[in-house]
């Protein structure tokens, strides 16, 4: 009996040591917890990150920006879009891509079909609800590329189109306010359905379809956390603990992927008062389900169908970067260490081709 007592404590002690060896680590999510950010929540519960030997603490965010927090050092890492990572180097904040998860946009601009607006030239003298805070861009760079002018350019003297900013919820602005919305596919666009207007009674412009791939949900660090020697006195560097992440996360990615409805019911005790979206009248699981569905078809995009789950393609990269440019977002090129390929090769065990 006290051979079995001596051996139970050992083995909670052991239990013990071993939950302390695990590295404390901080996620910025872009966002609320929802379906959005499946591939974390599932690694999370499935113990991928607690395999890699770390503690991860997923941290929502709302419509702040993760740059902030992971350049103050509140957060470790951050998931956010690629023009807020490059816009925040341009602004000298040292902030560093390290996996690509979304690899197609799924923003969208939304119209009653009512109001015969079937291209984008049809968007001239018409309203156009965007969010604020760099989210618009997306919206700008079409109507630029379709050569149409905004509200939201200073030197426009008589913009074509008039921007109306609005909060993330389209029950504020739509259909009474503007023409078109700005709508995620997976997560406005049902909203915009629980208002009433079913798919058969809206046009949808995609982004990612109309020439205007913009990148969103990335994964990002800070140079200081990469070049730490002894993350939080961990014994491993910031590289390390950075390419574990990744490998835990693209793991649990890939499982929400391939099991949505599982993914659905552990996002589902976490998103709270969120699952429903804002301005939607649908159930919470039915609005999750309906994210989860749309999220995987951006993750399986891409370098993802061959077999490279997490790559940044250089080619898109590039065709981002001239776009920014070429609305004058980005006054330069980034620099090369805007990017770190080696935690991805670090992660997967694959060669980047740079």
């Amino acid at each position: 009996m006290k051979k079995s007592l001596v051996l139970f404590g050992l083995l909670i002690l052991g239990t013990a040591s071993a939950q302390e060896k695990l590295v404390p680590v901080k996620l910025q999510l872009k966002w609320f917890p929802q379906a959005q950010f499946a591939g974390f929540f599932v690694a999370q519960e499935k113990g991928f990150f607690k395999a890699e030997g770390l503690d991860v603490q997923l941290l929502p965010i709302g419509d702040q920006s993760p740059i902030q927090t992971v350049a103050t050092g509140a957060a470790d890492f951050g998931t956010t879009w690629i023009t807020d990572l490059l816009t925040a180097r341009q602004q000298g904040l040292p902030m560093v891509h390290i996996a690509q998860v979304f690899q197609k946009s799924g923003y969208t601009l939304v119209a009653l079909k009512s109001k015969n607006i079937k291209s984008v030239a049809d968007f001239k003298g018409k309203k156009l609800g965007v969010w604020p805070s760099g989210n618009e861009y997306p919206a700008v760079a079409l109507l630029k590329n379709n050569k149409l002018t905004s509200s939201l350019d200073a030197n426009a003297a008589r913009p074509d189109v008039q921007a109306v900013t609005y909060p993330f919820d389209p029950s504020l602005v739509f259909p009474d306010k503007v023409d078109l919305v700005s709508a995620m596919t997976y997560n406005e666009l049902n909203q915009i359905q629980g208002l009433g207007y079913s798919l058969d009674k809206l046009q949808v412009f995609r982004m990612a379809d109309l020439g205007v791939n913009l990148l969103e949900d990335l994964m990002f660090t800070s140079e200081r956390v990469l070049n730490d020697k002894n993350f939080k006195n961990s014994g491993m560097s910031g590289r390390e603990v950075a390419a574990r992440l990744v490998r835990a996360s693209l793991k649990g990615w890939d499982y929400a992927v391939k099991n949505q409805a599982e993914a659905v019911n552990i996002v589902l005790p976490k998103c709270g008062n969120t699952c429903k979206g804002s301005g939607n009248r649908a159930d919470a699981k039915g609005h999750q389900t309906w994210q989860m569905t749309e999220i995987a078809k951006l993750y399986n995009a891409g370098p993802t169908l061959k077999g490279q789950a997490g790559y940044l393609d250089p080619g898109t990269y590039k065709n981002n970067v001239k776009l920014l440019r070429d609305l004058g977002i980005l006054k330069a090129d980034p620099v090369a260490a805007a990017v770190d390929y080696s935690v991805w090769e670090a992660a997967t065990g694959k060669k980047a081709q740079r």
